[in-house]
């Protein structure tokens, strides 16, 4: 059982994590950060699964918890059973909860639930406007990130993560955000040195002064590696 502190390079406003799916994640992103941890330890990364144990956990009261910071809770192959089974265990506590997914489509089937409709903030992450297939591997593309996120904002607070921010064209990307219609976007750069395409920094100044134009942007501390 583990409600862990927020820390290294977490959102400012998350107090902690709690994970009850956990083992490898069906998006395979090339920059997942968990491999890269499984990679450092010398350690495989165990089949997806259902942490019963987690449902013991208690979760207090007047956190900012991260649900799913290690895994994809509402990945399209997760089952129903174990998405239901953690949203009723935050039901049970007065706490506020990010979710974050790269496919927010299926946050859609439980945005009547009390815990994503009053307690929760809904994030998905655009990377970028272009689809790198070998980078994204199985990760919806970013459109049907974009449309589903716009439905949502109608219900629910939400906010776009760009991160780890990758080569983009800026009209393309600025209009892919406004559809998505975030409260807050925050960005970030990859962290595990995964060599990416990456932005030059003008053109990522070009980007969060059009983003402020809209929304509230916000820079998470491993961007400041590519403003140097």
């Amino acid at each position: 059982m583990a409600l862990n502190k927020s820390q290294g390079n977490m959102y400012e406003f998350v107090t902690h994590t709690w994970n009850t799916v956990k083992g490898t994640c069906p998006h395979d992103c090339g920059y997942c950060y968990m491999k890269g941890i499984a990679k450092r330890f010398n350690k495989p990364q165990s089949p997806i699964h259902f942490d019963e144990s987690e449902l013991k956990t208690n979760l207090g009261s007047g956190k900012f918890i991260f649900v799913g910071s290690s895994n994809d809770l509402f990945a399209e192959n997760i089952p129903e059973e174990w998405i239901l089974k953690t949203l009723k265990h935050c039901e049970k506590y007065d706490n506020k909860y990010l979710f974050q997914t790269k496919n927010p489509t299926r946050i859609l089937d439980y945005i009547d639930t009390c815990v994503i409709s009053d307690k929760s903030v809904v994030c998905t992450t655009i990377e970028t406007n272009r689809y790198y297939r070998n980078i994204m591997k199985n990760s919806p593309l970013m459109n049907n990130r974009a449309d589903a996120m716009n439905i949502i904002s109608e219900v629910v607070k939400t906010f776009v993560t760009i991160e780890p921010v990758m080569d983009f064209d800026l009209p393309e990307f600025i209009e892919l955000i406004k559809k998505a219609n975030p409260m807050q976007v925050n960005i970030g750069s990859d962290s595990g040195h995964n060599h990416l395409p990456e932005p030059p920094k003008e053109e990522i100044l070009a980007l969060i002064a059009e983003l402020e134009k809209f929304t509230v942007v916000k820079q998470k501390s491993n961007l400041s590696r590519l403003l140097k």
